[in-house]
């Protein structure tokens, strides 16, 4: 590459823009898929752990050991089982690591609402099931929310790492430009997966909003 080239050639985004958008659509399906298994895996583990405190240091420290694995490795070892360049190779290990940050979330969001509270919804007549649907999760909605933030971001950028087995996205980018010294997909790459990582944040907190609305209120008053 000369010393003139430029760090961005808009002619090569232009010429393979229908690629990078297939890359992208890739991406934000193995980002996101895992982080919704995670979510429907970790509220009924997070809820059985927040009521038998048992559950709960065990479970952790399972999620813990496999958090702490390198994403690589569970990769290789999974590709004999799901195959090469797979989905399925890259969506299982994310899910393990975004239950990893949500099973914690549930229960500690669980843990915030006031005793005090509960022992009032029970002397208005709320059951089990109505309890946990009306005051309990609706309480334990910003905690949640701020571990789901955690684990949508970093399954973002993970999803990358799936590039060294052939499949990770907008990951191929980086690799492909490493490999021929051309730095524009490599700022591509970069580029939309800050934004996708932005943008999935920003919409988590305004789901988060729509969620409280009570918060809302209170900090207006």
């Amino acid at each position: 590459m000369g010393d003139t080239e430029p760090l961005v050639r808009w002619d090569w985004i232009g010429r393979n823009w229908p690629g990078i958008q297939q890359l992208l659509t890739d991406h934000i399906v193995m980002a996101l898929v895992p982080v919704v298994l995670g979510l429907v895996i970790a509220l009924p583990l997070g809820l059985a752990s927040a009521r038998w405190r048992v559950l709960y240091q065990p479970t952790v420290g399972l999620m813990n050991v496999v958090y702490s694995l390198p994403s690589l490795a569970v990769f290789i070892v999974l590709i004999p089982i799901t195959g090469l360049a797979e989905r399925t190779t890259v969506i299982i290990p994310l899910t393990f690591y975004s239950l990893a940050v949500l099973i914690p979330a549930v229960v500690d969001g669980l843990g915030a609402v006031p005793d005090s509270v509960r022992q009032s919804a029970v002397a208005m007549g709320f059951g089990p099931m109505r309890r946990l649907l009306q005051v309990d999760l609706p309480i334990a909605v910003p905690v949640v929310l701020a571990g789901l933030r955690v684990a949508t971001v970093s399954s973002i950028s993970l999803v990358s790492v799936g590039a060294l087995i052939g499949r990770g996205g907008l990951g191929y980018l980086f690799i492909d430009g490493w490999q021929r010294q051309f730095y524009t997909p490599i700022v591509v790459g970069i580029v939309l997966v800050v934004a996708l990582a932005v943008l999935a944040d920003g919409l988590i907190v305004l789901a988060q909003r729509l969620l409280t609305p009570w918060a809302r209120a209170r900090r207006t008053a």
